[in-house]
């Protein structure tokens, strides 16, 4: 990736040409050594008024690439600019799983206004493709793929590969299927070019190749093609008949909506991913209002049990002083908990079955956060309010940490026995029961401490 200053250079190129103060030649030699993924990134600036007349004179070979290359919502809104000429030339160069997404995206309205410009080749793929539930490995896949026969040469499966490179994604993997398009195996072009002509492509061919079913769910994708350390993955159906193969670059985009969708889950955003840059307020206030809501009313339960312990705060005013420490250390251990819980499931590094041994240790760890934190904790309580003071605090901290780190721990394992997503365990939510289990925590300690020393 070219860096960004370059890319703010490049902007600002683009910016001189949309008010007319670069001619289109001049521009059009300058991007000439510039790849179409970084000109996609500097165009973001741009009008869509500027966008199409941008594509407008980039030579025919290039437009497809770069459109590829942008959002789905700026793509449709392009199509709907463009000339019908060009809209039409730019999504017929589009790969199957790119215009799928294009059309997964956008509204069933607009989705007629794209397919009427497609051939009913590309149309048929598209819908082929959109068929498959939605994350699943056949939404996800290329329909275009190059497969060989078992008892061709090598001469003559070089002389096929060369004649049909241009339909396929990707020629460094190639896969064998029998007559009726069953997953056989795989081969490598290196080894095609490199083994004797005579030689057959079963003698050269992986016969156990890892694959992935249609409607395996994307992220089972990405971790195949991540532990096998592989460019493609083929797809299959039931019966075992090779229908496409998802490859390295859309596997590097799933992780990327996944991780970014799991960050937003976390931070109590939603699902639903909006672009920062070109959100509107009402979309962001949308995508932010949800769990804020809910977030006061389970509110109001904490001030109810605050409520609930008044006698014990006008016996010791000075607790009051030490509640946001308790209960934010609460919130903070379950959210540390509840981070790496949630990203060690999404990673595949544990399993759901793994909750009894992992608690084990997560208790362990917890105390020992808890201790430490109370004993810096029960000297701060020593100053201000002497030895009971002190106690009350940092026994409260050690329950309330625990506590917290057991919610923010385990949380994530019961959603994924549910089947909902582990992300869900926001760190909003994680916090506001911490907080009300804090309270309660820390109250009823510190109630009980008082009625056993009425001295103090």
């Amino acid at each position: 990736m070219i860096p960004t200053e370059t890319i703010e250079q490049l902007a600002d190129q683009l910016a001189r040409f949309e008010r007319e103060e670069l001619e289109a030649d001049a521009l059009c030699d300058d991007l000439a050594a510039v790849r179409d993924q970084d000109i996609a990134r500097a165009m973001k600036e741009l009008s869509i008024e500027g966008m199409a007349r941008l594509l407008g004179i980039l030579p025919d070979e290039r437009r497809a690439g770069v459109f590829g290359f942008l959002e789905p919502e700026t793509q449709y809104v392009l199509v709907e600019t463009l000339d019908e000429a060009i809209a039409r030339e730019v999504l017929e160069g589009q790969r199957p799983d790119n215009l799928t997404a294009l059309l997964e995206h956008i509204g069933t309205e607009e989705g007629e206004s794209v397919v009427r410009l497609l051939s009913p080749h590309r149309v048929q793929q598209a819908l082929r493709l959109l068929g498959y539930p939605p994350e699943s490995a056949g939404r996800l896949m290329t329909p275009e793929f190059i497969s060989l026969h078992p008892g061709w040469t090598l001469a003559r499966a070089l002389e096929y590969v060369q004649q049909h490179a241009g339909r396929s994604e990707t020629i460094d993997t190639l896969y064998v299927t029998d007559a009726r398009g069953r997953l056989l195996g795989w081969t490598g072009l290196r080894k095609l070019v490199l083994g004797a002509p005579g030689a057959t492509v079963e003698s050269l061919m992986d016969s156990e190749p890892v694959h992935a079913m249609v409607g395996d769910d994307r992220e089972e994708v990405a971790r195949q093609i991540q532990h096998y350390d592989l460019t493609a993955l083929p797809v299959v159906d039931e019966a075992g008949v090779l229908l496409g193969m998802v490859t390295i670059d859309d596997v590097m985009d799933v992780v990327e909506e996944e991780a970014t969708e799991d960050i937003h889950k976390l931070g109590g955003l939603g699902a639903k991913q909006v672009s920062l840059r070109g959100a509107s307020i009402l979309d962001l206030f949308k995508k932010r209002i949800g769990w804020l809501l809910m977030l006061v009313f389970l509110a109001i339960f904490a001030a109810g049990a605050v409520s609930a312990f008044e006698e014990t705060l006008e016996a010791a005013v000075v607790l009051s002083f030490f509640l946001p420490l308790i209960i934010g250390s609460g919130g903070n251990a379950g959210s540390q908990g509840a981070t790496m819980m949630v990203r060690a499931l999404a990673t595949g590094d544990v399993s759901s079955g793994d909750w009894a041994r992992l608690w084990g240790r997560e208790l362990g760890v917890a105390t020992a956060l808890g201790v430490t934190m109370g004993a810096a904790a029960w000297g701060i309580g020593l100053f201000y309010g002497g030895t009971m003071l002190a106690n009350v605090v940092f026994v409260s901290m050690i329950a309330v940490v625990v506590f917290g780190s057991m919610v923010g721990m385990l949380l994530p394992f019961l959603l994924t026995r549910l089947k909902l997503d582990p992300a869900t365990a926001s760190t909003p939510l994680i916090t506001s029961i911490a907080d009300i289990g804090g309270i309660l925590i820390y109250f009823g300690i510190a109630s009980a401490w008082i009625s056993a020393t009425p001295s103090v």
